[in-house]
């Protein structure tokens, strides 16, 4: 591939990446409401599904998308549906927490399969990243370079979730970072745990009004 269309590919990438969205936001309400931990497992588990998204665009599913394009709103509002699901489930946590040592345990981390799984879920439904294999990866895919299409998407992608890697890390220690400062009791913890429902309901509102 054509070093050139590399760099111009990583630097719209890296701009994208680093413009707030589902998962941006959903990385920092883990690491605000849940600490360093939930945070960086919740960057693992988005940037796995980026990949599964690298994997099925090479195998042909952005073309499949074009040819229907009823699918793409339908998995948008399915990823805004799962991301409120999520906010509600923090939400009435929080409500069964009452007061004192139970709500520490209701804002706490949550088990790393569980994150793992919620954040894989998140970035496979979250339609900015679908869109990116829709819309940004074609354009600089050329059908007689010397990789074949496949390949070249497959490569393009594989950027693509270091840029994600790289910059969700950072937000994701940023935020927990944040989130120790300001959660250090109870009551503040609570507030958090609180303000990342919010957060998660209203990236929910947005994906599903885009």
């Amino acid at each position: 591939m054509d070093p050139h269309a590399l760099l111009l590919f990583l630097g719209v990438d890296v701009l994208l990446v680093c413009t707030p969205g589902p998962d941006w936001l959903h990385i920092a309400a883990r690491g605000l409401g849940q600490g360093r931990r939930a945070a960086l497992t919740a960057v693992i588990g988005v940037c796995a599904g980026y990949a599964v998204h690298t994997l099925l665009s090479a195998a042909g599913l952005a073309a499949a998308l074009r040819a229907v394009p009823a699918l793409l709103p339908a998995l948008r509002l399915a990823g805004a549906g799962y991301l409120a699901l999520l906010a509600v489930g923090m939400l009435l946590a929080l409500r069964r927490g009452g007061t004192g040592r139970a709500v520490t345990a209701a804002s706490g981390p949550q088990p790393t399969r569980t994150v793992l799984r919620q954040s894989l879920l998140t970035a496979l439904l979250n339609p900015k990243g679908l869109l990116l294999y829709l819309s940004l990866v074609p354009q600089f895919v050329t059908p007689d370079g010397s990789l074949p299409v496949g390949g070249q998407v497959a490569a393009l992608g594989a950027l693509n979730v270091l840029c994600c890697a790289a910059v969700y890390s950072a937000v994701a220690l940023g935020a927990a970072r944040l989130g120790g400062r300001l959660g250090s009791t109870p009551a503040a913890a609570r507030r958090l745990s609180a303000v990342s429902a919010v957060l998660l309901l209203a990236v929910a509102g947005v994906t599903a009004a885009a």
